[in-house]
Parts: structure tokens; sequence; C-alpha cells
């Protein structure tokens, strides 16, 4: 099966175009994350990552793909963005104007709409950058030796401006990867950047494993819970409510078209990976900037609000459930799928169509939506909490293994999808009649 996938992507040459250049603009990305910012010595920031792995730095650094850690252009990631499009959203549901643009300007609006998300990660990109230039300065290694060679407002702007100029430039790669490749480009980048350290965190677990911090006994069970995750996350993606759709007969002249029967598919996890990035992005944010602070209640605040503790997985599940719905209520419309029911003769069998069939299909959505994001919650969480415990490195953490299947599971869903319409298109161009001479 493997071959013939693959003997079929051959015979494809616009497949293998997409597919290049989506490996093509990784591979860009991944160049990017090892140019350095100037004025930072590199020595004493591995030394300083080395004991923040388990903290708010960790979870960060995984995010941004090792970028963090080596305070590079692209320290920053993607997350500018992406907070960014969070607060575009929550604005088109409060905002007349955002609101018009999105649904009645069309193509046009949502235009506007990304110049908008745009504009929005660039000031995020220069408040971030401010807090981490500002709080490089006040950081050290643990041998005392200060990570920034020569402090002062120079530095400041110099890591301000690469750091923006990074995030920028890694946001129109993602468009590009989305328009020329296969996949979302902004998921494909957070998932290079978690697979881009798998690596490096087998590499610790092992020595972990041999310092004697992890036993062999642990190290199993976490390698046995970390399969059977999988497979929930694999059954959960798949799951899905299937609502049923019958068509009335219609008599065209002669002929009876219709009366036939099919489904409506609601998936269980409608929003994907998107609600555990909004959520993790919105609370680094805060978090953050509090880390590379010298005030004591904000230090104070850091130290309480670390990925394992109580308060922080508290907010984290309650925002993961709220993006959940948000996110589903986005792209997932149940007035229009009613009236394009009852505009092709189409109902749920005893429902009437209409207002009835939207109300029907909203409640059987935000049940199993709420199930999705208990699922979701779950699969982040309870790694989170065995990670406080054993000591265990993030990349065997929910949040990584869900984005890591779901894109992945995307992506091969998109790549099937364009072989088969393009089989189907030539096989129909095959069966078009010859003309009579």
């Amino acid at each position: 099966m493997a071959l013939a996938g693959v003997e079929s992507i051959a015979k494809l040459p616009e497949l293998k175009k997409k597919l290049f250049w989506t490996f093509a603009l990784l591979a860009v990305y991944r160049i990017g994350v090892y140019i350095p910012v100037p004025g930072v010595d590199r020595i004493a920031l591995a030394d300083f990552f080395a004991q923040a792995q388990n903290t708010l730095f960790g979870l960060f650094d995984m995010f941004s793909g090792g970028g963090l850690r080596r305070i590079s252009i692209l320290a920053l990631g993607i997350m500018p963005y992406i907070s960014a499009s969070i607060i575009i959203q929550l604005l088109t549901v409060v905002s007349p104007e955002l609101k018009r643009l999105s649904k009645e300007e069309g193509a046009e609006g949502r235009k506007k709409i990304t110049q908008y998300t745009r504009y929005g990660t660039v000031l995020i990109t220069l408040v971030q950058g401010f807090g981490i230039a500002v709080g490089l300065e006040q950081m050290q290694s643990p041998t005392g030796s200060p990570i920034v060679l020569h402090a002062g407002w120079a530095f400041r702007l110099m890591t301000v401006l690469t750091l923006t100029t990074g995030t920028v430039f890694l946001m129109w790669l993602g468009e590009q990867m989305t328009d020329k490749g296969i996949g979302n480009g902004i998921s494909m980048i957070i998932f290079a950047g978690i697979v881009a350290g798998l690596p490096a965190g087998a590499v610790n677990t092992f020595r972990l494993l041999s310092s004697g911090e992890l036993t062999p006994l642990v190290l199993l069970f976490v390698l046995a819970l970390m399969i059977a995750v999988l497979a929930f996350i694999v059954f959960m993606e798949r799951g899905q409510r299937r609502v049923p759709i019958h068509y009335a007969k219609r008599q065209m002249g002669r002929k009876m078209f219709g009366g036939q029967s099919t489904h409506l598919p609601l998936r269980v996890n409608t929003a994907g990976v998107i609600p555990p990035i909004f959520a993790s992005s919105l609370l680094m944010f805060p978090a953050t900037i509090a880390n590379f602070s010298n005030v004591g209640w904000l230090r104070e605040f850091s130290q309480h609000f670390t990925p394992t503790s109580v308060l922080y997985n508290t907010l984290y599940v309650g925002l993961i459930i709220f993006f959940c719905y948000f996110y589903t209520a986005i792209i997932f419309d149940p007035s229009g799928i009613a009236d394009n029911l009852r505009k092709q003769g189409g109902f749920i069998p005893g429902i009437r169509p209409g207002a009835k069939t939207k109300e029907y299909i909203d409640r059987v959505l935000a049940r199993i939506t709420l199930w999705g994001s208990l699922y979701v919650s779950l699969i982040c969480v309870i790694p989170m909490l065995l990670i406080s415990q054993f000591n265990v490195p993030f990349y065997f953490g929910g949040t990584a293994l869900l984005i890591v299947v779901g894109v992945a599971m995307d992506f091969m869903g998109k790549l099937e999808g364009y072989m088969i319409s393009r089989q189907y298109a030539g096989l129909m161009g095959k069966a078009k009649p010859r003309s009579r001479r």
C-alpha cells in the first residue's frame, strides 16, 4: 500500500511540487532557528536552559522549536501570530465591523482581517521582544555568568528588531506554505519544531536514566503510557457522530430525483489542535514576561504559574474547553447547514426543516464538543502531572503528542484527498465520449 502511494505521488507533478515547497520551507525555518541574536553568550544561555527544562521556559522552547534555547532570530516562534489571531477572532464576535468583514465581504473581507492579524502580530512581537531583551540582561547562568555580553539600549533595540523581523518572516513562511504546499503552514511549523526536538528529548531521557534520576521501571511505564495515549488520540480524532440525512423525492418531468439517504459527520474534536495551542499561547505570554522581570510580586507569580502547577493546569483546562466551543462555533455553522438542507430537500428524520434542524444540530454539536474538550484537556494535563512527578522531558507531554498526531493526520488526510481528487479527475477525463465526425 505504501509503495502504491509513492508511485501515485510520482505520477502527479503538481503533488510533487507541493511536497517540495512544504519540505523546502520547513528546511528554511529549521535553518533560521540556528541563527543567533547578536550579543548573547550562548554557553551561559545553554547552562541556564539546562536547569529550566521542566519549567515554563522548557514549554515555550518546545513551541519555538528550540529557538528560545538558542535565542535565535526565530526565538518567539509563531506564538505572537497565534496570539494575534485569538485577539482578532474574539473581537470578531463583539465587533460589528469585523463581523461584517468576515461574513459579508467574502475574500476581500478575509484579506483585511488577515492584514489586521499581521499588524497585531508585529505589535505583540515588539512587546515580547522588549520583555525578552530586558529579561536577558538580568539573567545569569547557574555559575553566575551574565547571559548578555554588553547590556544597554543598543542590545535591547537590536534584539527587538531582530526578533520582530524573525517572527514576521516566519509568519510569511507559514502563509507561503499554506498557499504553495500541503496542509496548514502554521500548524506544520509547530509540528516541525516539536519533531525536531524529539531526538534531543530522547537523549536527555537516556541521560536521566544513566544518572539514576529516571528508573527503568518508570521509563517503561512512560513509554507504555505514550503508546496508549497515541492510540487514544487516533481513536478520538477519528470519532464522529453521524446525523442521518434523508432527501425527499422530487419529480422533474418524467423522472424522479432524490430519495437518497446519507449522513452529516460531526467530529468529536471539531476544533483539532487549535484549543491547546491557543490556550498555551495565552498562558505563556504573561508568565514569560513575569519570568524575565525582577519585580518581586511578578517573580512570585511566575513561580506559582509553572506548567506543572495546579493553578496553571486549572486555567489551562478552562481555556481549552472555552476554545473548543469558541473555535467550533467559528468554523461550523449549523444555521447555514440547515438552510442548505432545506433548499436541497434534505431533512433529519423526526426533525422539522429550518430552525428546528438548526437547533438540533446545535444541541448535538454542543454535547459532542463537551466530550471533545474533556478529551483534549485529559490528553494535555495528565501527562503534565506525570512530568511533575517523574521528571520526564516535555516532549513526552500530552500537548506535544496531540499536536504531532493531529497535524500528521491532517497532513495525510489532505495528501490522500488531493491524490483521490486528481485520480478522479483523470478517470473523468478518460471517460469523456469521443465526438462523432
